[in-house]
């Protein structure tokens, strides 16, 4: 901020510079870009990156993220690979192995680490409160997420399946439109 420019600022200008400068033979470290913007900003710039990263420079690069969106992209690339560190839940303790294991984290754990880190309880819990309002609000608000939600695939014959894709499609598209 001194220097007169944002956080944001800084990590796009390194962003920057890594995509200008590497090549094939890089090894490339990247943490959580695109999270200092608006949600879907930073998806979309995180998304570019690694698709940038993979197809066209091609170097062996980490890229540690929180957008659980990006670790569908071994879907469509094959010289994407998900990995995740190893964690044990306990009650309500949190302890990471310091494994690396292959696939993508199956949540997040950012709670239980403001806790690990210090974080006065009582702002962890009212961080986990505003947590529930905000995906409740989700759910609720979105009406495909909300017969996603309330239906029941091992009840549905495979053509009510279909007939549901179907449905459901239309409303994202309503939505989209």
């Amino acid at each position: 901020m001194a220097g007169g420019r944002s956080t944001f600022m800084v990590e796009m200008t390194e962003t920057a510079n890594i995509l200008h400068n590497a090549t094939r033979n890089s090894l490339i470290l990247m943490d959580e870009i695109g999270r200092g913007t608006s949600t879907f900003d930073g998806l979309s710039l995180a998304w570019a990156c690694v698709e940038y990263l993979a197809n066209t420079i091609g170097a062996y690069t980490l890229f540690a993220t929180h957008y659980f969106e990006l670790t569908r992209l071994p879907e469509k690339f094959n010289r994407i690979h998900n990995v995740c560190l190893e964690a044990i839940e306990q009650d309500d303790t949190l302890r990471f192995m310091h494994t690396v294991k292959e696939g993508a984290a199956n949540k997040s754990y950012g709670l239980q680490v403001a806790l690990l880190a210090g974080v006065p309880e009582h702002i962890v819990k009212q961080a986990q409160l505003r947590l529930q309002q905000l995906e409740s609000k989700q759910t609720n608000t979105n009406p495909v997420i909300s017969k996603l939600y309330d239906l029941s695939p091992d009840d549905m014959s495979p053509r009510e399946a279909l007939d549901m894709i179907y449905e459901l499609k239309g409303d994202l598209s309503k939505k989209l439109a």
